[in-house]
């Protein structure tokens, strides 16, 4: 996904930097975050390219802001990007490699406690977004299949953050319940099974080990 992109196709009126940073939190933070490090750089970016132009313009508070607005040629090459193919960037879930890697404390109460923060941030993201649609049910009488074309995708990405959330939490409560379920095969056996096997030189089997051995155990199969 591309902010270049995102940035023209939320310029559907002339806005300020700060104003695509609050659409960016506040309407599309379910799907895609950038902070104004980001935004600034790549609207100059995309005036260079001549895909939209800046005016200087009065402000009510303080001194006076730029105001993009996306051209003819900007609106050409958002089209474009939009007819192409669904566009998949890579993952990278920083939460997930802590977890790959939690091992290395052979603390299970740490890991627990680690998926239960991610279940409470998970739980709150997930009731605002389901406020957030009730709220918008209340105030539209065409919700959900008859709002305005632009309203009606929006909402289908709005249910796309509500279904990947709910995912997030259903995996989050299997994990600790397998944690719970080991903690308590631990304490019944006296004795910790979290910490790796420890081969003849005291050492762990290494990680990438462990990976190779899973995936020559599938290519047998």
């Amino acid at each position: 996904m591309s902010l270049k992109h995102i940035l023209l196709g939320l310029l559907r009126e002339p806005a300020s930097g700060y104003d695509l940073k609050a659409i960016l939190d506040n309407g599309i933070g379910h799907f895609w975050a950038a902070e104004l490090s980001q935004v600034y750089p790549s609207l100059r970016r995309l005036e260079k390219q001549k895909l939209l132009r800046s005016r200087r313009a009065a402000s009510k508070r303080g001194p006076g802001r730029n105001l993009y607005e996306i051209t003819a040629t900007g609106r050409k090459e958002l089209a474009a990007w939009l007819r192409n193919e669904p566009q998949f960037g890579d993952m990278r879930h920083t939460f997930l490699a802590q977890i790959y890697l939690m091992d290395e404390l052979s603390d299970l109460p740490h890991t627990l406690r680690f998926l239960e923060q991610l279940h409470t941030r998970w739980a709150a993201r997930l009731e605002a977004m389901k406020n957030k649609e009730k709220e918008w049910s209340q105030r539209d009488p065409g919700f959900p299949d008859g709002l305005s074309l632009a309203a009606f995708h929006q909402h289908l990405t709005l249910r796309m953050g509500e279904h990947a959330h709910q995912g997030w939490l259903t995996w989050c409560e299997e994990s600790m319940r397998r944690v719970r379920a080991r903690m308590r095969k631990e304490n019944r056996n006296g004795k910790p099974i979290s910490v790796a096997a420890v081969g003849a030189r005291g050492r762990r089997r290494s990680r990438a080990d462990i990976v190779l051995d899973s995936g020559n155990r599938s290519q047998r199969r």
